[in-house]
Order: structure tokens, then C-alpha cells, then sequence
């Protein structure tokens, strides 16, 4: 994003820098422009104060960090619940020691197991099998990746079923993480489209019917945060902390287009269990995604790092995660960090109100009932992989 970049002045005074476009600057007073001051202040108008310039002018958004004035109950929730699975979590610990004090972490939060999005095949994946599983049975699961060797190949689609069925022999319980933002799960943006591999194409057909066979969920992740497809400009929804992951005018197709494709390939493949990640990119429009839920039943969604999304809207979150609780399983996708771990906890079981977010949003916990905090830790996870 421009503004963290640029020098780019966080709070407004009477006139502020503000990006053109991506690199570059123009003066512009957006006190004075209809559509900032409403996309600002919303109905209350302004800010009810004259602003006036001053030091904060020449601060760099990417520096703002507010110290809130709020007083209100902090809650410390050292151990889950429940039992717990992280089914989204990837692989962050690639020595004997640093494994090791990964167990030590998820005995102390009460993270009974890791399913691990390797994303690996070969003897990649047969040596963290080796690693993990084998070193500390019952405490991690794997999923493999896909084999995406020359997929232009007329053998490709036997080829990658091949060592899918090799992968679960040694061990995987899914099939992860599987990414298509817009360029094609093998992610090159030299492919031409119509040489890239998107969740639908008919190459995979036979790969998704045998992880249905073999029941492997398949952790999917199709589009990115919505905001990822609009310009880096005053507007942008999300930090600088996420500019890296924009793809506004990059040549993919549109967020739309992307879960389309994804909403076909669930209907080509409907014996086949898709886990969704990060609520399937739509925990901002949780209206379209419980539709979505509603018309594939194969769909399955995860939690991982859309805590900003469940904690900015907690009453209708609070009331999705409870009507789909069967159908979503507990995620982190954000290291092994104990404190990480805990404030999850604190998220989920606690009303404590205007936590500490990532996105530079607040977040009110979503307070969730005995019964959904079960399933969406431990239970909906262990009777999908069947661990």
C-alpha cells in the first residue's frame, strides 16, 4: 500500500499526501472530497472537530499503533476447553528440537493435535512423515500435497493420482494446502490462462474423485480477502501489512470468477469433502457463504487467520459458527506461538469486547456455546479425517 510506503501522512489535517497510484504521490485534500469524508466517517458526517495540521501529519500508517483508552475485562484463557485440533496449521518446526517444543507448546494450550498442511510430495513428505508422526504418534496428521510436475502433460492426471495414493499409504489423512488466488494452483503468472490449472479443470477430475475414494478432505484455498482485488489508494481496506498479497489489476480473474470456479468444481465432485480455508474468503459476506453452505453440502470451511473477520461481526459470526459448526473445523495458520494459541481461546469462549486485532480492527469475542466450541475444536475435525 502506497501509504506505508510513500510517507504518507495517517491522520488527515487540512490537507494530506495521498498515492495516485502504487509508487507515486499527488497532493489532494481529502478533507474536502464527498466520497472520503463519507467512506471516513460514515452518517456521523465528520469528526466532529475542525481538524487542524499538526504532528501526525508526517506519520506513516504502517507506524500507527494506537494505545486504546478503553477499560474493560481481560480475559487470560491459558488452556482451551476443550481438546483441540489445529486443522490448519503448517509446517513450523523442521528439526528434531524445534518439534519437540512445538508438543510442549500444544500440551500447555491444550492442543491435543496438528493436522499439518505440508503441501508436500516425494520424499519430501516421506521424511516429515518420518519427522512427526512417527516421532510423536497421535499428536500430528499430515496432509500431502499434489504433484504439479509438468501438467501439460498427456500423463499428468494418472501421474498425480499415483502419488496421491502413495502419500496415503504413508500416512496422509487430506490433501493441502491447495491455493489458486488467480494464476492457477501452480501458481505462475508466465502460464497464459488458458494453460493454467484452476480447481475446475477437467486435468483434475480423476485426482479429486480418488481423494473422494480414498475420503482425504481436500483444504482448499480459492480467492483471498476480497480487499486484495481493489486498489492500494486511500480506500484500501487492510494494512500495509497485506499490500504484498494485492492482485488489482494483475491479470487474474476477479474474486467473483475465482469462488465460481470453485462453487463448479464442489459440484463436479460431490462424494469429494472440500475444507474451504480461511472461511472460504467470504467471512465478510457471511450471507453469501451460508448460501454457499446451503447448496453444497461437501462444503467444509476452517478459521484459520480470519480472526479479524469473526471478531468484527460477532453476533452474526457467533451465529454462523453455531448453525455450521458440523461443517467447520478450528484452524491457525499463524505459527506455534503460546500466546497465539491463547488469544484463539479468548476469541472463541469469552465475551471480552475490543481486543487487539491484526488488520488495525478491534474485536469483540464471540462468547460460543459448550456445543460449538466441541465440535469446531475437536469434534467436527476428528470425524472428517476419522483420527
Amino acid at each position: 500500500m502506497g501509504l506505508a510506503s510513500g510517507g504518507i501522512g495517517v491522520i488527515a489535517g487540512s490537507c494530506s499526501t495521498a498515492p495516485a497510484e502504487a509508487g507515486t504521490a499527488s497532493q489532494h485534500d481529502w478533507q474536502h472530497d464527498a466520497e472520503w469524508m463519507k467512506m471516513k466517517f460514515g452518517d456521523w458526517g465528520s469528526p466532529g472537530v475542525s481538524s487542524q495540521p499538526g504532528p501526525m501529519d508526517n506519520m506513516l500508517l504502517r507506524d500507527w499503533a494506537p494505545r486504546s483508552s478503553v477499560i474493560t475485562t481481560e480475559t487470560l484463557i491459558e488452556k482451551a476447553k476443550y481438546p483441540a485440533f489445529d486443522a490448519h496449521v503448517h509446517v513450523v518446526a523442521k528439526t528434531e528440537d524445534e518439534i519437540a517444543d512445538w508438543v510442549r507448546t500444544m500440551d500447555e494450550v491444550g492442543m491435543e493435535k496438528s493436522l499439518v498442511l505440508t503441501g508436500a510430495t516425494g520424499k519430501d513428505f516421506d521424511r516429515l512423515a518420518e519427522l512427526m508422526p512417527k516421532a510423536y504418534p497421535g499428536r500430528f496428521h499430515l496432509y500431502c500435497g499434489m504433484d504439479l510436475s509438468d501438467i501439460g502433460s498427456p500423463d499428468f492426471p494418472r501421474r498425480v493420482v499415483n502419488e496421491l495414493e502413495r502419500c496415503h499409504q504413508m500416512g496422509a489423512v487430506g490433501v493441502g494446502e491447495i491455493s489458486d488466488k488467480g494464476t492457477g494452483i501452480t501458481r505462475d503468472p508466465k502460464l497464459s490462462p488458458e494453460k493454467r490449472l484452476h480447481p475446475n479443470d477437467e486435468r483434475l477430475d480423476a485426482f479429486w474423485e480418488k481423494c473422494g475414494e480414498l475420503e482425504m478432505p481436500v483444504n482448499l484455498h480459492v480467492a483471498d480477502h476480497p480487499s486484495c482485488w481493489t486498489p492500494l489508494d486511500v480506500y484500501q481496506e487492510r494494512t500495509p501489512d497485506y499490500q504484498h498479497f494485492n492482485l488489482h489489476d494483475k491479470g487474474v480473474p476477479t474474486f467473483d470468477a475465482l469462488i465460481e470456479k470453485r462453487n463448479r468444481t464442489l459440484e463436479k465432485h460431490p462424494d469429494t469433502l472440500f475444507i474451504a480455508c480461511h472461511m472460504g474468503n467470504q467471512g465478510h459476506d457471511l450471507a453469501s457463504l451460508a448460501a454457499a453452505m446451503d447448496k453444497y453440502p461437501n462444503l467444509y470451511l476452517d478459521t484459520s487467520a480470519r480472526d479479524y473477520e469473526l471478531g468484527r461481526t460477532p453476533r452474526a459470526s457467533a451465529k454462523f459458527l453455531n448453525k455450521y459448526k458440523d461443517r467447520i473445523v478450528f484452524g491457525t495458520d499463524m505459527g506455534r506461538k503460546k500466546s497465539m494459541y491463547q488469544i484463539h481461546w479468548r476469541l472463541f469462549e469469552t465475551d471480552d469486547e475490543y481486543i487487539p486485532g491484526r488488520v488495525g480492527w478491534r474485536y469483540s469475542c464471540l462468547d460460543l456455546p459448550d456445543d460449538t466450541i466441541k465440535a469446531l475444536y475437536r469434534d467436527t475435525a476428528n470425524r472428517i479425517f476419522k483420527i
